[in-house]
């Protein structure tokens, strides 16, 4: 079975209702990225960043997959799919994906302020001053947060490395260092895109799908067939 490796992005989510980040409209218009999206914004705002997240993960908690994380789930039929996510949220997984590695974090999970290693996951939206790890210090999100480092992209090379098929679904390819993924492709390996804006990137052997990612998903489909 060969090996298909996803890279996913915001626009992959977008379709279920949670906004993204840069678009038009999007959160960056609304609160700076410094103030809610960085350990300085954390130290200087903690309640801010507290409401911000929890704002987040209540939209999480009412939204549902949609027709591209079930399109990329079937996937498993006819592939051995590993997703390499940018997203923060869990509509992979709920979609019935079942190897995911998020390289941003995950919006349902927690971890403490003292020990980065003790992450919990929620049942529930909101995370409270008082909700502290087994070590006494106070959770806080487990996002990875700008000029923080990502531990999981090292995780994620070999996965691209050892590609027979790579994805790229609902991303600008624009955010380090998850854009370099696509540089570990080995030589030879076709390239899918699926975005309705092409990303700013030229590889050989790419094949482009400028759709939104539940309609470039079916267009897939047929492109695939030979590949199996």
């Amino acid at each position: 079975m060969k090996k298909l490796v996803v890279l996913s992005g915001a626009g992959m989510s977008q379709e279920s209702g949670l906004k993204t980040f840069r678009d038009m409209g999007g959160l960056w218009e609304q609160y700076r990225v410094e103030d809610v999206a960085s350990i300085e914004g954390w130290y200087r705002n903690p309640e801010l960043v507290m409401n911000f997240y929890n704002e987040r993960r209540k939209q999480l908690f009412e939204t549902q997959p949609n027709a591209g994380h079930f399109a990329v789930a079937a996937l498993e039929k006819d592939f051995d799919v590993q997703i390499i996510t940018q997203n923060v949220d869990d509509l992979h997984e709920r979609a019935g994906s079942t190897k995911v590695l998020h390289l941003h974090g995950e919006l349902r999970k927690v971890r403490s302020t003292a020990d980065p290693d003790l992450v919990y996951t929620l049942d529930h939206w909101e995370l409270k001053f008082g909700d502290k790890c087994e070590k006494g210090s106070q959770l806080r999100p487990h996002i990875v947060w700008f000029g923080e480092a990502v531990p999981a992209f090292y995780d994620a090379i070999p996965m691209v490395e050892a590609a027979d098929i790579l994805l790229v679904v609902g991303t600008s390819m624009q955010v380090y260092p998850a854009a370099g993924l696509v540089n570990y492709v080995r030589p030879g390996v076709p390239v899918f895109v699926i975005d309705p804006v092409r990303p700013d990137f030229y590889m050989k052997n790419v094949t482009y799908i400028e759709e939104k990612a539940s309609v470039g998903m079916n267009i897939l489909k047929s492109k695939l067939e030979k590949l199996k």
